[in-house]
């Protein structure tokens, strides 16, 4: 399977490594003609505004958009949740997103870097093994949820771990945790559901 990987700022080279080494044939992601024949995309974590305007800058707002469209399945992390999400507070007026997942998000509402955490979630519902080690870096918070959205994970009280039919949103940083299971849950339950129901 060719997972791309948007590589215009952020944790890309991390999340690149990671489904390279479960098998994913990865594409690092800066130009419009990288989305072509992608089964799967990541927006890594990074700064969701910088990105905004990267994205214009690259032409690929407007193709990535058609994809997402489309149904492409997309795995977004902190920023990249941001950039999937319907509704964004303490947005920038120039700042773009998506509108993959019907949800509304708090930018930065955990505070700045040095408010940055690591907490134990709760994972069972996606893969077994215990706790999973979620890393939150200035991390977005999960203020609304909309009908069509499952919410995956949870963490005293608010979801960190959000799907809606292909797109998935995470607030924090599986990529940094030495822990592969979210990947590994995207790659088989995701993105090979998705390639067979497809060739079915």
């Amino acid at each position: 399977m060719k997972l791309g990987v948007l590589a215009l700022q952020g944790a890309f080279r991390e999340h690149a490594e990671v489904f390279g080494g479960l098998g994913a044939d990865v594409v690092e992601v800066r130009r419009p003609e990288h989305l072509d024949a992608l089964d799967a995309l990541v927006l890594p974590g990074g700064e969701s505004t910088t990105m905004s305007k990267l994205l214009v800058t690259s032409g690929l707002l407007e193709p990535l958009q058609r994809r997402l469209s489309d149904g492409l399945a997309v795995l977004g992390t902190c920023a990249g949740l941001i950039l999937l999400a319907s509704g964004v507070g303490g947005a920038r007026p120039d700042q773009r997103w998506y509108s993959a997942i019907d949800v509304t998000v708090d930018r930065n509402a955990y505070g700045r870097q040095l408010d940055s955490f690591e907490a134990d979630l709760d994972i069972t519902a996606l893969a077994p093994g215990g706790p999973f080690p979620g890393v939150f870096i200035r991390a977005p918070v999960i203020t609304s949820v909309g009908p069509q959205v499952t919410v995956l994970v949870t963490h005293e009280g608010l979801a960190v771990a959000v799907r809606q039919g292909r797109a998935v949103g995470l607030t924090f940083h599986p990529e940094l945790s030495g822990d592969q299971r979210i990947h590994q849950w995207f790659l088989r339950e995701v993105v090979q559901d998705d390639l067979s129901r497809r060739t079915a």
